[in-house]
């Protein structure tokens, strides 16, 4: 019998995401110069440093770049940043050999992503997640495809999730930024 994607949370020591699509919503301006801009969502911001504070690891891997976003995630306390990834594989297998040493396996990984660059990532973690506009072939081999979209709470879904099965959440320092 198949576990249930709750089953899993509890082995959870990392979260690992795509950028566009997951923590942006996958649509962009461009700006005068040329650079896109993306927008984040506050709440998934609180997410991801919160699960900083508390130990886990917390990676972004994107085939896109953009500097604002990465420079965001770097105040939230994310190093593991990959981005211009044309093969997100080789990053995955970065990321594990950096975290070795803590060993973390696949199997402790939550990745999400949204579309068909991510599906390697999505079937070698220990849970694949996917936005609810995540593509169809993402959301038919994800162990869960959450009720947000992306770039509106899905990454802090996944989060709060993991850390509510793991009794780690709503402890008295995570009312603070």
């Amino acid at each position: 019998m198949t576990k249930s994607y709750k089953e899993l949370l509890p082995q959870i020591k990392a979260f690992v995401f795509d950028m566009d699509g997951v923590l942006t919503n996958g649509q962009f301006q461009v700006s005068e110069t040329g650079q896109p801009l993306r927008n984040l969502n506050s709440k998934d911001g609180y997410a991801l440093q919160l699960a900083v504070k508390k130990g886990y690891v917390v990676a972004v891997i994107s085939g896109g770049h953009c500097d604002g976003v990465k420079s965001r995630l770097q105040q939230m306390g994310i190093t593991d940043i990959y981005m211009s990834q044309y093969d997100k594989t080789e990053a995955w297998k970065d990321l594990l050999a950096v975290y070795e040493h803590q060993n973390l396996k696949a199997e402790n990984i939550l990745y999400m992503g949204d579309d068909l660059p991510d599906y390697k990532l999505i079937e070698w973690a220990g849970v694949g997640a996917t936005p609810s506009n995540g593509a169809a072939e993402i959301k038919g081999i994800s162990n869960y495809v959450s009720s947000q979209k992306g770039g509106k709470g899905c990454v802090r879904d996944v989060i709060e999730q993991t850390l509510k099965v793991q009794e780690n959440w709503m402890l008295a320092n995570d009312l603070k930024w």
